[in-house]
């Protein structure tokens, strides 16, 4: 009944295996890969025909995960998977990025990749996993793919590079010191194609390394591909790239001077007017047999790029008169919204984030249930891209997955230089608004975030800037590396090479091309330039500020935490939450324990916070013996006076201990509700209190000296 295809080989410290013909034989192409216990199914299904007019090419990816994968049940009210996870959408992201590019020239059928996770260990990240099932079901569909892609995960600990380290480790990487990167790379046989990453400040050299290390670790897993799409794939789809050469030559011919005019006009608004008003003159020379020709946005396109691409290669300056290395001019102000925590506006040339941080506490932190466990996060990146930002009007809704990429990326790329949670117990919130964009507004975010956060008071290791690389090849091997690229390069050139770090190191990198990939000369030049760019930009920064402020804005609260012993938990907690719903209510600070025993407490009121803390001390500390403390007279008795001197503790004044002559009864001295001063003289053998009042002033609070008090009682006597 089943054909069943199955290879398999040892990958690191698994076995990667690759599985066709049992499970979903309607798709044109339908794998499970599996690496230890982890099962990834990947189904790819293409239309074959492209529909009327279609002028770009629809490919969806879509990455989902089950919670059943894992054996559990998804929290919240409806029980069941719904919209995709951060986690999902990037991942679809990770998938999208390095197959797109390798598809044939012209192909614009629609073409759907689903990958599902069946089965999740716990010790094998499944984003990997799909991407490899994702190539090799494309690879046997027959639909016109030039791969396959092979993926890998880098790590970078003690100096070694890691193949594919642990889930644990990865969800860990902040507290882990020796654990100093989290790199996703893709690439084809000859060429690196994608690469992710999230880093601790690592130098140019170690960067390289890694991705050069990733591809050549993800060869044995593109020879498994190949291997296995010899014995399953089916026929290749009957596809020939369109031969559009006839109507590019017309379409050169009628617009090329004013296309070449309208790309030489540096303000990017006026620039695409007149490249909209060239695209017209264009439009109205043609027939109506060529407007009709599917193919004419292509046309446009490949001559757009031919004369933005042949200046630059050819030594002229670029679009807005720039040169290669050169960065935009740059504006940064920090502090410019009275009521946030802290602000920034990041202007670099004509892309500009006005970034805001917002302090909260514990109960502020989000909460993520993943396939690998619940868990929590302290620093939340938000970036949005609104329709105003690029002069357009466009639909506005909730985040797509461009605005979510682009904010994981800045998230990443701050993160390294978080404090530690123990130093600073605050969850934080940045939230990008970009008000501007011509290119590399996420690398804008990067650097407002960090102002922002500075100007909030959190204490960076280090500012963190930005930028993005660009590259012009040519098919006759000539290139061109390109600092900080505007929109347009980005749209017609052949990658988008973001970096960012400290003057240390690399925090982030990520690269997406357009091309089947890119040489170690090629990424060893852009990281070099990225580099530079970086330190111009970490010089302008600083003018506005270069480390976190000592204070906090008016409106933050403030936290301070304490450390109890996890025994005494259920005491400041108190029977139903009693005891601390009282400690809340009387202080008026928000108080957040956890099972370690960690206390935060949190207002803008620094009272609040104090009488909190003296409550909650109270309650857990131990009195010491020989300390001197102020108490209230509860109950008095023949033989003495109890005090309440230590929270709820009470302890016992002997009537020998009220005062330095003989009493009858204390309440010669003293009557209930009277404050006095004690000292807690030690234990009795049944675990008693014994205070004492008269070597103590009951004015002062201090202990009277031995010599006093023998003087006292000589003249009592």
């Amino acid at each position: 009944m089943f054909n069943i295809t199955r290879k398999s080989i040892q990958w690191g410290e698994e076995t990667l295996t690759l599985e066709t013909g049992k499970v979903a034989r309607q798709a044109d192409g339908s794998v499970i890969a599996t690496l230890g216990e982890t099962s990834v199914m990947a189904n790819v299904t293409f239309a074959k025909e492209a529909k009327p007019g279609q002028d770009f090419f629809p490919l969806t990816v879509h990455y989902q995960e089950k919670y059943y994968a894992a054996g559990k049940i998804p929290g919240g009210f409806f029980k069941r998977e719904a919209r995709p996870s951060e986690k999902e959408t990037l991942t679809s992201r990770l998938i999208d990025r390095p197959i797109r590019p390798l598809f044939v020239d012209g192909f614009k059928h629609e073409v759907l990749v689903m990958c599902t996770v069946l089965s999740h260990d716990l010790e094998n990240e499944p984003d990997i996993v799909a991407m490899i099932a994702a190539s090799a079901a494309l690879t046997v569909s027959g639909v016109p793919f030039m791969g396959p892609i092979g993926a890998a995960r880098v790590g970078f600990a003690n100096g070694e590079y890691v193949l594919n380290p642990a889930v644990d480790d990865m969800q860990k990487l902040r507290e882990n010191p020796e654990q100093r990167l989290d790199l996703v790379i893709a690439g084809t046989k000859d060429a690196v194609m994608m690469v992710e990453s999230e880093a601790y400040e690592l130098s140019e050299a170690e960067m390289l390394g890694a991705v050069k290390f990733g591809h050549e670790a993800m060869q044995p897993v593109i020879d498994l591909i190949i291997d296995f799409a010899e014995d399953c794939a089916k026929e290749p789809f009957d596809f020939t790239p369109p031969d559009y050469s006839a109507l590019y030559a017309k379409v050169k011919a009628a617009g090329e001077e004013a296309m070449r005019a309208a790309y030489a006009i540096r303000d990017k608004a006026a620039r695409h007017d007149a490249v909209s008003a060239a695209k017209a003159a264009i439009k109205a020379a043609l027939t109506e047999e060529e407007l009709a020709n599917i193919n004419l946005g292509s046309a446009l396109k490949k001559l757009e790029s031919s004369i933005l691409r042949g200046d630059i290669i050819n030594g002229g300056a670029r679009i807005d008169g720039r040169d290669n290395r050169t960065v935009r001019p740059i504006v940064s102000e920090v502090g410019i919204l009275p009521r946030t925590h802290g602000s920034s506006l990041f202007t670099r040339g004509e892309t500009q984030a006005l970034v805001v941080t917002t302090l909260g506490t514990g109960d502020d932190e989000q909460i993520i249930d993943a396939l690998h466990g619940n868990s929590r996060s302290n620093f939340l990146l938000h970036y949005n891209f609104p329709p105003y930002s690029v002069g357009e009007v466009g639909r506005v809704g909730s985040p797509g997955r461009r605005e979510i990429g682009h904010g994981k990326l800045a998230w990443r790329a701050l993160q390294a230089v978080l404090p530690a949670a123990t130093d600073f117990p605050y969850t934080i919130r940045v939230v990008s608004e970009i008000t501007e964009s011509n290119g590399s507004s996420s690398m804008a975010s990067v650097c407002g975030g960090s102002l922002s956060m500075m100007d909030a008071g959190v204490p960076l290791k280090a500012p963190v800037a930005g930028v993005a690389m660009g590259l012009i090849l040519e098919d006759d091997g000539r290139w061109a590396v390109l600092t900080d690229i505007l929109g347009d390069e980005d749209h017609l050139g052949d990658m988008d090479f973001k970096v960012a770090g400290t003057a240390e190191g690399i925090t982030s990198l990520q690269m997406d091309i357009k091309v089947a990939g890119i040489t170690p000369a090629i990424m060893e030049q852009a990281l070099a330039q990225a580099k530079d760019g970086r330190m111009h930009i970490l010089g302008e920064m600083n003018k506005a500020l270069s480390a976190g402020r000592q204070e906090f804005s008016a409106h933050a609260p403030r936290i301070e935490t304490m450390q109890i012993p996890t025994d005494k938990i259920r005491e400041v907690i108190g029977s139903g939450g009693k005891v601390i719903r009282e400690i809340v209510e009387v202080s008026g600070a928000k108080v957040d324990i956890n099972d370690d025993g960690v206390i935060k407490i949190a207002s803008a009121n620094a009272e609040a916070i104090k009488k909190a803390y003296d409550m909650i001390y109270s309650i857990v500390a131990e009195p010491e013996e020989g300390k001197v403390y102020t108490g209230k007279v509860v109950k008095l008795v023949d033989f003495g006076a109890f005090v309440n001197f230590f929270g709820k503790r009470d302890g016992l004044v002997h009537v020998s201990q009220i005062a330095n002559k003989r009493l009858n009864h204390p309440n010669e001295l003293l009557k209930e509700g009277q404050e006095v001063k004690v000292k807690l003289l030690g234990f009795d053998d049944r675990g008693k209190v014994r205070l004492g009042m008269k070597m103590v002033d009951q004015e002062t609070g201090e202990e009277i000296a031995p010599e006093k008090k023998e003087k006292d009682e000589a003249t009592e006597a």
